[in-house]
């Protein structure tokens, strides 16, 4: 494989607008080994390769465990999540996956039971944030593999 191009070289702007966004994700005050399960089931849902390599790194780097990890496209059969991770994780695949599925009043109220207003919408930024990312990424044919997570 081959990548078609490198976006951020290609048109800089594009890369500061994704990292205004991703800043904004960050800086939400929604718990970072949330966020990482979030990039990574909608890119599993996206099959995005090149997003799954970084952000599984990224999720053992703030120490997400490997079971968590596994089991995530399975987590609906699988005990080691939250009911409010849960509620996340069925937000994402239905935001993921909107023109297939819509975002039911039904699974609104079961986000609403673990989530505030301003988190529903932080949740709503970050799902779509990481599907960003994968459509550049797959558009782009970026080459998983060397990504590495910041040392801290």
């Amino acid at each position: 494989m081959e990548p078609r191009l490198n976006y951020a070289t290609t048109e800089p702007d594009s890369l500061k607008a994704m990292m205004q966004l991703e800043q904004y994700v960050k800086n939400s005050g929604l718990e970072p080994k949330l966020l990482e399960l979030i990039k990574i089931r909608a890119s599993q849902i996206n099959g995005c390769a090149y997003c799954l390599d970084m952000h599984t790194k990224d999720a053992r780097a703030i120490g997400e465990t490997e079971q968590r990890i596994y089991a995530l496209n399975a987590w609906r059969e699988a005990p080691f999540y939250t009911e409010e991770e849960r509620a996340a994780l069925e937000l994402t695949e239905a935001v993921t996956l909107v023109a297939t599925n819509r975002v039911p009043d039904e699974l609104y109220q079961r986000v609403r039971k673990h989530f505030n207003d301003k988190q529903y919408v932080q949740l709503i930024m970050a799902i779509n944030t990481i599907n960003s990312w994968n459509r550049l990424s797959i558009a782009t044919n970026a080459i998983p593999g060397e990504y590495q997570p910041a040392k801290k």
